[in-house]
């Protein structure tokens, strides 16, 4: 179950997709509930019960496209009960929709949640020990990160699972790049405060300000700046559509996966907030140098292999990116190194970079996390094995 519209992008709905496809391709009947708008086409390989559409309500710093149609939920718990699951499974439970009309019914089957919220929550202060005594119907609870199930514990009490979220990278090597004549530098994100677009944009002046980039041979660097939201308007009537910068508006996810082909850096420069930084594992698993904000779910994510900067430093952050198009990387930013890259001389070979990136992205592959979910639910189902 889905709280988000999945007609929508969003890191929520993307795990709730991959899990699902991955699940049904390893031999399960999966059907995903979710809200969605529009003239709804079901997602490759995904059976779909839709919950109604979507109102957007502001949640932790964002926007969340969730359904909160009465009439929408008790349609789909009637559908849930006739689908006679063998499990549940709930991502973000506490947001508005069906979990709620979930976690108060009888008779369900156990029910998994995981939670991908970082930082405070309005709902979980609102609800208080209504939200407790829901959390106690849960069978098991898992977080996506440490940072997320700190906010759960703070919040609900309880003990709580790390896992993570996954990749589905086989999806990396069966489309073609996105054709392009400059070197391109890709932002994916929602257009809003937390996700740092003001910060990179006010980089990217600064970048193309101090001259061109060492080694472009008349391919000049264009930005690629996907997505939408709330400052969409405003950075484009700031930062207008040029030869140097590309708003590409909200992609779909081939789309999406051909442009980080494409990419030469991925920037993530997001303020604050990120319970795990998946795109980070989608720029590395798509060969794309990383360059992002040095906060706490990103730095987990990036493993040693990304260059990070200080959240919110447009100076840093424009010299990161022209240290990696120039080739330096020992002298980009940051480097997040772990122990299989001892040194900065190792680090600074874009070769070895990027082959670091790839098996990072490839030890959080979605048939990992399916692997484990798999456990998981044979636990809370028929106990654990003697």
């Amino acid at each position: 179950m889905c709280p988000y519209s999945l007609s929508r992008p969003g890191g929520v709905q993307g795990q709730v997709l991959g899990l699902a496809r991955t699940l049904t391709a390893r031999g399960h009947a999966v059907a995903v509930f979710a809200p969605a708008d529009g003239s709804v086409v079901p997602p490759d390989g995904v059976e779909l019960v839709t919950t109604g559409h979507s109102t957007a309500l502001r949640a932790n710093g964002s926007v969340a496209p969730v359904s909160v149609s009465p009439g929408a939920v008790r349609r789909a718990l009637a559908e849930l009960r006739a689908w006679a699951p063998d499990v549940v499974h709930v991502h973000e439970p506490f947001a508005p929709g069906l979990a709620y009309a979930l976690l108060a019914a009888h008779g369900l089957p156990p029910i998994v949640a995981t939670f991908h919220r970082s930082g405070g929550s309005v709902l979980y202060r609102l609800l208080g020990p209504v939200a407790r005594r829901f959390a106690g119907r849960l069978a098991a609870r898992v977080a996506v990160s440490e940072a997320a199930a700190s906010t759960a514990r703070q919040a609900l009490g309880g003990t709580y699972e790390v896992l993570f979220n996954g990749i589905e990278v086989d999806r990396f090597t069966a489309v073609a790049p996105w054709p392009t004549t400059g070197r391109a530098v890709l932002f994916l994100g929602r257009h809003e405060e937390r996700k740092g677009l003001a910060v990179l944009l006010a980089a990217w002046r600064q970048f193309v300000t101090a001259g061109p980039v060492a080694g472009t041979l008349g391919r000049s660097p264009v930005l690629w700046v996907a997505g939408d939201g709330p400052e969409t308007a405003a950075l484009r009537r700031s930062f207008p559509p040029s030869d140097s910068v590309h708003w590409l508006g909200i992609v779909d996810e081939e789309e999406k996966v051909r442009r980080l082909l494409a990419a030469e850096v991925l920037v993530a420069p997001a303020l604050g907030g990120e319970s795990f930084g998946l795109v980070l594992l989608e720029g590395m698993a798509a060969r794309a140098v990383v360059v992002a904000s040095d906060i706490d779910g990103y730095r987990d994510a990036a493993g040693g292999c990304a260059v990070l900067v200080p959240p919110g430093d447009a100076h840093a952050l424009a010299g990161a990116v022209r240290g990696v198009l120039d080739g330096d990387l020992a002298h980009a930013g940051t480097l997040a190194q772990d122990e299989d890259c001892a040194t900065h001389e190792d680090c600074a070979t874009r070769e070895h970079w990027l082959d670091a990136g790839v098996a990072r992205a490839d030890a959080w592959s979605m048939a990992s996390l399916a692997g484990r979910y798999e456990d998981l639910y044979r636990r809370v189902v028929v106990g654990d094995r003697p």
